[in-house]
Parts: structure tokens; sequence; C-alpha cells
């Protein structure tokens, strides 16, 4: 009999170093399933549906979420969805596979109330909102308003960081990627 797959929800402020992070245990060869989000919004360039999203009508967005097929949701700006299918997951749970989802704080602690045990949440914490704000300046992908608005969500990000499985604060990038790496592999044994 196949063991059950599991789940790791990862939440951080822009700029923490989520992606890089989650890369780096890629990079160790952990098998990672990402779960492929759905959205509201059209295509761009040549995404394809069922790869990058599920692309829904509005309509058909809505219409799943009075169904309850989302594990998580959220209405970006008026009329564009975004969100976690519930099949998405269980299906890839169910054959065994660890999945990674990259969700929101709230979405995140919603999905973990979901899983429970088969669900380990993270939340990648910068060593201070002065720290964030310098490394979103130093990206230079952003407009300082931009940042500034990064940085105000971050502060109320962090406010919910208490109700994650674990916090790392990522103010030295070797040691967080240990720290990271030993939690991982010892929620997935």
């Amino acid at each position: 009999m196949q063991n059950s797959g599991k789940l790791i929800i990862f939440s951080a402020p822009s700029g923490a170093g989520k992606s890089t992070l989650i890369n780096f245990l890629i990079s160790q060869g952990f098998d990672f399933h990402f779960s492929v989000s759905a959205t509201s919004r059209p295509p761009r360039g040549n995404e394809k549906h069922g790869v990058e999203y599920y692309f829904l009508t509005k309509q058909q967005f809505v219409e799943a979420i009075e169904q309850n097929k989302f594990l998580e949701y959220e209405q970006v700006y008026p009329g564009c969805y975004y969100g976690t299918l519930k099949s998405e997951v269980d299906n890839a749970i169910n054959a065994g596979k660890t999945v990674v989802l990259d969700i929101d704080v709230k979405g995140g602690i919603n999905v973990k109330q979901i899983y429970q045990n088969k669900a380990l949440s993270i939340f990648i914490a910068p060593p201070s909102i002065e720290a964030l704000k310098e490394r979103l300046i130093k990206r230079n992908t952003d407009s300082m308003e931009m940042i500034q608005k990064r940085v105000d969500k971050a502060a109320e990000e962090i406010t919910y960081a208490k109700y994650y499985d674990t916090v790392i604060v990522n103010d030295n990038l070797e040691t967080t990627k240990t720290e990271i790496k030993n939690i991982v592999s010892n929620f997935i044994k």
C-alpha cells in the first residue's frame, strides 16, 4: 500500500526569501508536487490551461466557490480571483506525493486547519521590516510606492506567523537553508 502524501504550506511576505528556499529544497532532491492554482484572469503569453493555471471564467470561478471546490481563494481585485482547488491537492496527496503550496498567510492558516497533521505550515519571516525594505529596494523590480505597499502588507502578514507550525527567520541564508532542510526532512519521514 502506498504511503499517503503530505502537504507543506509556505507563506511569507514578499522579499522574505520563500522562493529562494523552496528552490534550494528542490536542488537538494526533494520531490515536490506543486499545486496548480486556478484563476479567473485570461492566459498571458504562452500560458496553458492546467500548466501554469487552471483558467476559469469569472462565472465558473464563482460557481466553484459556491460548490465549495476551493481550499482557499482570494479576489485580488474586482472580478479577478485566484484559488487552490481541493481536488488538485487531494489527488496528489492520495497518490503519495508531497504537495507544496505557496500561498498567502490567511489561506495558509485555513488550509492547515483542513489537513491538520498531514500538513506542515512554515512561515518565512524577514529579520525585520527594515531589512525586508532593503531587500525589496535591492531587487530593483518595484517602484518605491509598490515597495512601501509590500512593506505595509508584510507588517500585517507577520502578525499571522504565530498561527504557523514553524516560523523561520531568514536572517542568514546558509543557516536558514540548513534549518528548513532539517524541518522538511523530519516532516516527510
